[in-house]
């Protein structure tokens, strides 16, 4: 299968894909109680596989092209892809926690950026407006809009409060693989891209950075860090465009707000 084409959804498929992403959710939920100074990303890790697997599903990121656990952890000036770690979570710290489950042979993937206990006041507001930014880019996912509409979007709502846009890692498709067609930038411009029809389903991700957007690829093959070590923030929805708009299919509901 041309790796390029885009697996649009009927609707069975797009309901099995809810239940995955509701796990997702379900998920990120249950480690927003356990989100405290102190606590290890390895031991968040060790409570997200078995929450996962004792739902009936399996973690997509465990062994995905190598990566040794089943959420990415990424911590402060840590973008994405981080590795859980011994490392105790710190009183001010930030955590962006990006989880993938394959549940009867679909995929789901959320990511959610938390606070642990009390954060700067500059933090949060970096934390609220690229959790805003998915939403405004998710209002943007309707059919006939291009998929450049919803970068366009995020990137001008996050540049215009001050921050910056990684652009060395994109939402993607989704569906029975993880990664699908189409990329899904968090920058562009619009009327530019593929076509958004009814049944695409695509993970939208803003990464947005307190600082400039250049980031370093760590030595461990994985880690994505800002380059000025300033914080970044991740947050993540999984969506599927039925009735010409935008159904978002993982959920924030079940975290525990600490903020």
């Amino acid at each position: 299968m041309n790796s390029h084409m885009i697996i649009l959804k009927n609707d069975e498929e797009i309901e099995f894909m809810r239940a995955a992403n509701r796990l997702v959710g379900m998920t990120l939920g249950e480690l927003s109680h356990h989100i405290k100074p102190g606590i290890t990303t390895l031991e968040l890790d060790r409570i997200a596989e078995q929450f996962i697997r004792d739902h009936g599903a399996i973690p997509t990121f465990l062994g995905y092209g190598g990566f040794p656990n089943s959420i990415c952890t990424s911590v402060n000036e840590n973008v994405v892809h981080g590795i859980p770690n011994n490392k105790p979570l710190d009183e001010g710290d930030v955590v962006s926690i990006d989880c993938g489950t394959n549940l009867n042979g679909f995929c789901g993937d959320s990511a959610y950026t938390f606070c642990v206990g009390e954060v700067k006041e500059e933090v949060k507001k970096l934390l609220r407006v690229t959790r805003e930014s998915l939403y405004k880019g998710i209002g943007q996912a309707m059919e006939d809009n291009r998929i450049g509409d919803i970068g366009s979007t995020i990137q001008s709502y996050c540049e215009t409060n001050g921050y910056s846009v990684v652009r060395e890692l994109v939402g993607h498709g989704i569906g029975r693989q993880m990664h699908e067609a189409p990329e899904v930038p968090n920058y562009g411009r619009r009327g530019t891209g593929p076509l958004i029809k009814n049944g695409m389903c695509i993970a939208i991700e803003p990464m947005i950075n307190m600082g400039g957007r250049k980031v370093i690829f760590e030595n461990d093959g994985w880690t994505v860090r800002t380059k000025d070590r300033k914080p970044s923030a991740h947050f993540e929805h999984t969506i599927a465009i039925r009735n010409g708009k935008a159904d978002i299919l993982s959920t924030f509901e079940f975290i525990q707000e600490t903020v």
